[in-house]
Order: structure tokens, then sequence, then C-alpha cells
């Protein structure tokens, strides 16, 4: 188990860190008057890319494999909507900056290869039996 200045310090939890303000900033690229992208970026995309650092030190606190992978299990369904929310962005007019969804769907792809690698670490015997 991580202390929590630990786990700040893993570069998984660090990319989820840099994917989350990067998600915070796209507001400023969707256009104010449109009410169905403003729902969408500061609804949906922001309440993933904020669980995910979250699930993250969860899964750093609780230690357990069966705990980790259920957070593993959140975190790799929330990093996939938001991969594919800002992909459907690019289909939308009035978006300022579309080099700026590219940067945020290439940093979940490097967040998805730290993630391979962070899950394949867990140890499988470090679990409670459950009955």
């Amino acid at each position: 188990m991580l202390e929590p200045d630990e786990t700040e310090k893993m570069p998984i939890y660090q990319k989820a860190e840099q994917i989350f303000k990067l998600t915070q900033r796209l507001v400023y690229i969707v256009p104010a008057d449109n009410e169905y992208l403003q729902e969408t970026v500061v609804r949906f995309m922001l309440e993933n890319a904020m669980l995910i650092p979250v699930k993250i030190a969860g899964a750093e606190g609780g230690d357990l494999y069966d705990l980790r992978m259920e957070n593993a299990a959140i975190i790799r369904k929330t990093a996939r909507e938001l991969y594919v929310q800002a992909g459907s962005l690019r289909y939308e007019e009035g978006i300022k900056d579309m080099d700026y969804i590219s940067l945020l769907r290439n940093t979940i792809e490097e967040f998805r290869l730290l993630f391979i690698d962070w899950v394949a670490s867990f140890d499988v015997w470090n679990y409670i039996k459950d009955s």
C-alpha cells in the first residue's frame, strides 16, 4: 500500500492528472452558446476525467487484488468513454481547436499503455476470501 504522496508520484497517476487537466480545458474550445456540447463536456467528460485519478488512488490505498481490479475495471471503462467522447467532438461544428482533441486522445492512449503495466503489477495472491 502506497502513501498518498507516493501514489501522486506514480506515472499512471500523473498521466491521469494530465488527462483531467486537458479535459478541464476543453470547456474553452467548445462554443459557449452550444448547450448540448457544454453539457457533454462539462458534465460527462469532466466526470469521467475526475474519476480516473480517484480510482487509481483508491486501488493503491486498498492494496487488495479484488479491490484493485474493481477500481481498474472502472478506470478502463471510464477512460474508454472519455476517449470516445473526445473523438465525437471532432464531428461537431464550432469547435475551435481540433488539435486539442487529438492531444487529449493521444494522452489517453499513453495512459492506456501505463494502465496495462500497472494492472500487470497487481499481486493476485493478495486477497481476502469472500464467501
